[in-house]
Formats: structure tokens, sequence, C-alpha cells
């Protein structure tokens, strides 16, 4: 299982507490939020959030964002001096401020330049470079094919592909037959992403495209546990239900506000937390209540007693929630 890239949520303090999942002994990829190759030129570490790498031994996998090489090699530079052990490329994000800067998904617009961006990450760095796509701009799946080939023959280690188009977003249905398809005709490793909310879905997904790994986003910071699927030393630990499943997310989620507060300064904590909230709590019964009584916190005390106060009912956890944000 691999924690996908997601910004605002695949910071350190997140990252730390769900590897308390995994034996110390198991080294897994740990992403990073999008990071933009003409910032990170410029930046010192831990100067924001989403460059404190304090688990860099644990398998730093930085994304970045990027299309010219200048910045793509010095931000490389930097992340490898900053522990990173391999790079990952994005060209699946579709929110409208990166493809302005023909960032993201916008690169799946021309496969030969898409290429060329990750031939500029290869040239950069002795480390493995991946690329996470989507189904791109339109459903077709030669373009798709032709597109990853190019990815293949740049030199990318592995790529990951979340089978939405950009249009699509985060709404309607991951199309996992694109995986497979992918799958059977790449040399390189295929990683699947997309609407896997529980143990049965990453069951499925790895029996239905052959996939090399599964990636996981918001529904995997609800059941944090699931990082270790495949582990047995790991699953031996899983919840037995839907009301140990809630507390242990709730443990999760004090975990992580520790290792907020010792990172971050008070302002960003509780940016972070309440961010964090609001997408993992929709897959708990009266998830809403949690978010609505942490964003009354005004510091951190308040943040944890009301965490705390909420996971005393007994709440339930789901499978799986329709519910998108």
């Amino acid at each position: 299982m691999v924690l996908a890239p997601m910004v605002g949520l695949s910071h350190c303090a997140t990252r730390m507490a769900m590897q308390e999942f995994l034996p110390k002994a198991v080294k897994s990829l740990w992403p990073t939020e999008m990071l933009s190759s003409r910032r990170l030129p410029y930046q010192s570490e831990e100067q924001t959030p989403e460059i404190f790498f304090r688990d860099r031994d644990r398998g730093l996998v930085p994304q970045l964002l990027g299309n010219e090489e200048s910045f793509i090699r010095d931000s490389i530079k930097k992340l490898e001096d900053w522990g990173a052990e391999a790079i990952d490329i994005n060209m699946g994000c579709p929110v409208k401020h990166v493809l302005q800067h023909n960032y993201g998904v916008a690169l799946m617009g021309d496969g030969a330049y898409a290429k060329s961006v990750t031939e500029m990450a290869v040239r950069s760095t002795s480390r493995p470079v991946s690329v996470k796509l989507r189904a791109g701009l339109q459903s077709n799946f030669d373009f798709l094919l032709q597109f990853a080939k190019g990815l293949e023959e740049a030199g990318a280690s592995w790529v990951t592909l979340h089978p939405r188009t950009a249009e699509q977003k985060r709404r309607g249905s991951a199309d996992w037959s694109q995986i497979r398809r992918l799958k059977e005709q790449l040399k390189i490793p295929v990683v699947g992403n997309g609407d896997v909310q529980c143990k049965e879905d990453i069951h499925a997904m790895f029996s239905s495209t052959k996939c090399d790994r599964v990636m996981m986003g918001r529904a995997l910071l609800a059941k944090p546990w699931l990082v270790g699927f495949g582990v047995e030393e790991a699953e031996k630990n899983f919840p037995q239900n839907p009301s140990e499943e809630a507390q242990l997310y709730g443990r999760f989620l004090l975990r992580a506000l520790d290792f907020a507060e010792e990172f971050y300064v008070e302002s960003w904590t509780l940016r972070k937390m309440k961010f964090l909230i609001y997408h993992s709590s929709p897959w708990l019964d009266y998830g809403h209540t949690l978010y609505a009584n942490t964003c009354k916190a005004a510091d951190t005390k308040q943040m944890r007693w009301q965490i705390e106060e909420f996971f005393k009912w007994n709440p339930l956890m789901r499978d799986r929630t329709d519910l998108r944000r």
C-alpha cells in the first residue's frame, strides 16, 4: 500500500502518524504534498509544513510540479540534499491554478512535451523518477497508452494511474480497466489509484488490475492501519469491527496532532488538523460533528480536548462513503 500525495494532507505530521502502523523494519514510499519547482530553489528546509522531512529515513518521495529543466534540476538537487529517495512528477493535478502554469494534468495534452519533462528529471538525478498521471484530458486509452510508453522511454521507473479524466476530478467512477490494460502493456511497474476505500477494495484492485501497488488517498487518512495491508505483523493489529476502527482513527488524529505540535507553529497546526479532519471524517458516523467541533478550537489544547471528547461517544466507521470533498 502507498499513501497518495495530497495537497494540505501528505505532510510530515500525517506521514509520521501513519508510519506508526507499520513495523519499524518495513520501509515504504512516503509522498509529500505537491512542491513547486519554481519555488523550491529559493526555500530552506522547514520553512513551510510542506518541506518538513523529519521522516526522511522512511522512504521519502517528494512530488514535484515542473516543466523547465533549470528549475527541475535545482529543485531535485535540493530535495536530494534533504533526503529524497525518489522523485515523483505530477501530471495528474486538475486544479485550475496548476493548469495555468502548464503543470499537472496540463502536461497530458502533449505526449512529447511530457516525455521531455520526464527526461529533464531523469537527467537531474541518479534516484528513481516516477510519474503520477490521470486518464488524460479525454477518455482515450490509445492516447493514454502511447503517453505512458513515452514516459517509460524517457526513463520513468514506475507510473501511478488515477483513471479519471481531468474534467471528472473526483466525480464519477475510476475506470480500473485502464490500470489493468496499462499494466499489460508497460515493462515498468504500475501503481493503481482511485475509488479504494476499504480492505475489500484493495483486494479487488489487486485482483482485477494486477497492479504492482495500490495507492489510497483520503480513505487511508480515515483508515490509516490499511497502510499495513499485506504486512503480516501489521495485519495482526487491524481493528475487528466499526467501533474499533473509529477509535483507532481517533488515536491517529491525536498522534498527527502530537507531531504537528512538535514541528509546526500553532497556526499551521490548527490549519493542517482541521483540513485533515475535514477530508478524513466522511467515513465516520457524525464525522461532520467532529469537524464542526474541532473548527471551534482556538488553540491546540482545545483541539485535543474536542477530539478526545468526540470519541467518548463510541462512533462507528463506515466501509464506504459517496461524500466527495
